[in-house]
């Protein structure tokens, strides 16, 4: 066990019995619900595909936008340690890139998906391509949804409240999560997000109400921070800064989007849906950025990292820092118990052969636990940089797998099942070797990837347009 050091002594003494007590209740609350959610699963139907993954399509509004505003947050820690240190660039490169994306989504994309029926998205990439790309999309999917930023940030949580070892912190918390994330399917995670939506989003709009009634308003962010903290690009330049706007993009690709809409009872449901979770995702970026800033005005020598939780406890009075631990907490949890479900369920339902279907509805349960494993292995791998981790795996999925499928969408049957893995693979190699030896640091690697698969969808193009002619 590492000796505690003196903020987090500081946090532990601060923390009540009835702080506890609040922390507490929400925690059961949430596992009360993951039960309740799977005792609500009709008899015969627990272990068919339509109702472990999608819930058997039934998601009503309500619980699209809490389960998708929910799952979409768990970074936490990554995304305030950004504001701590540049301020309101983390509000262009996590909030304002992500809203446009948003909205391309729910206008461009839920009626081109709705129509193909599937379950998941490689499942999808299968009915407008073939089988090869649906299972190189599974392989994408797979990493794109393992959920090792989720298991840092928890990890990150459990050693500032208890002081124990970052590693063992980690461990500990995905055991937690593995104890009730396998109970249920869909059904369960969609539950629990309801309770951990309500939750996390009153915990930050609580830490930005004191702050500004106990410290004041933007006039006293301007006089203690430094200048680049209201900059729209931080002091990473513009090119820099438009890498996260293409990462954003990746959100056109992620299975989470792809499984809600599916899980839909309509498509005007999705639709509706994400155009109001933008909304909470804007004002609860609004909370978390000027949080951090706070942070930072206040509490300068704070570890980025540790500095938005150790600067809500210290600020918030008895009893709403029991209700801010669970908040944060159930930020994170409400992300890595979706994202692990659907890790497991890639491996079970995408990877496997339809032809064991049965097999694979058995052992899906198993392949959430082999994902959290590794998770917990490429977490130490990456040495709890969730920024680095968010950037490595974001690229490649913006970069080789996004094009292709857009383009699927914009001129469906042009490309075939071959033509399709070879632009993603070829997307890879390029964007690999450029990270490994290329000479122009200020170049991102998504930049080549999204040129090579580009060029080489429209290299394919031509190919066909001469084939039908001649």
């Amino acid at each position: 066990m590492a000796l505690m050091n003196s903020s987090t002594q500081e946090i532990v003494k601060l923390i009540s019995t009835f702080d506890w007590i609040v922390f507490s209740t929400v925690l059961v609350v949430t596992i009360i619900s993951v039960f309740y959610g799977h005792h609500l699963k009709k008899k015969g139907e627990q272990n068919t595909p339509l109702e472990v993954l999608l819930m058997g399509r039934q998601l009503t509004l309500p619980m699209f936008i809490a389960t998708l505003v929910a799952t979409w947050y768990g970074g936490i820690f990554g995304v305030t340690a950004i504001a701590f240190e540049q301020g309101i660039f983390n509000f262009i490169t996590q909030g304002f890139f992500w809203y446009l994306t948003y909205l391309l989504f729910a206008f461009f994309l839920v009626d081109k998906i709705s129509r193909y029926r599937a379950f998941t998205l490689p499942d999808m990439v299968e009915k407008m391509f073939g089988p090869k790309s649906a299972r190189l999309a599974a392989i994408f999917n797979l990493f794109n949804v393992l959920p090792i930023a989720y298991v840092i940030s928890l990890g990150l949580f459990i050693q500032i409240l208890f002081g124990l070892d970052f590693t063992m912190s980690m461990l500990i918390g995905i055991v937690v999560v593995l104890s009730y994330s396998l109970v249920g399917g869909f059904r369960a995670v969609v539950f629990s997000d309801l309770v951990q939506f309500f939750v996390m989003c009153a915990a930050v709009i609580f830490v930005l109400f004191f702050s500004v009634t106990t410290f004041g308003g933007i006039d006293f962010l301007k006089a203690n921070l430094p200048k680049n903290h209201f900059s729209l690009t931080g002091n990473v330049g513009l090119a820099n800064t438009l890498v996260w706007g293409f990462i954003a993009l990746s959100t056109l690709v992620d299975p989470n989007f792809y499984q809600r809409c599916f899980a839909a009872k309509e498509p005007r449901v999705a639709k509706k849906g994400i155009i109001i979770a933008t909304i909470i995702w804007f004002c609860f970026d609004i909370c978390t950025t000027f949080g951090a800033m706070y942070a930072r005005a206040t509490m300068p020598d704070l570890d980025p990292n540790e500095s938005y939780l150790i600067y809500a406890v210290k600020t918030l009075p008895e009893g709403l820092r029991g209700f801010i631990l669970a908040g944060i907490l159930a930020t994170i949890l409400s992300t890595l118990d979706s994202y692990l479900f659907l890790a497991g369920s890639t491996l079970s339902f995408d990877l496997w052969k339809k032809s064991e279907s049965k097999k694979t509805i058995h052992y899906y349960k198993l392949n959430i636990i082999f994902s959290a494993i590794i998770c917990f292995l490429m977490a130490l791998i990456f040495e709890g940089n969730i920024k680095a981790v968010w950037k490595t795996l974001g690229s490649y999925s913006a970069s080789c797998l996004l094009i292709p499928v857009l383009y699927g969408h914009l001129r469906p049957g042009k490309i075939k099942d071959g033509e399709f893995l070879f632009t993603s693979l070829f997307g890879v190699l390029c964007v690999t070797l450029w990270r490994t030896f290329s000479p122009w640091e200020n170049i991102d690697a998504i930049y080549v990837g999204i040129l090579v698969t580009s060029a080489s969808l429209v290299f394919f193009s031509k190919s066909t347009l001469v084939k039908s002619k001649s």
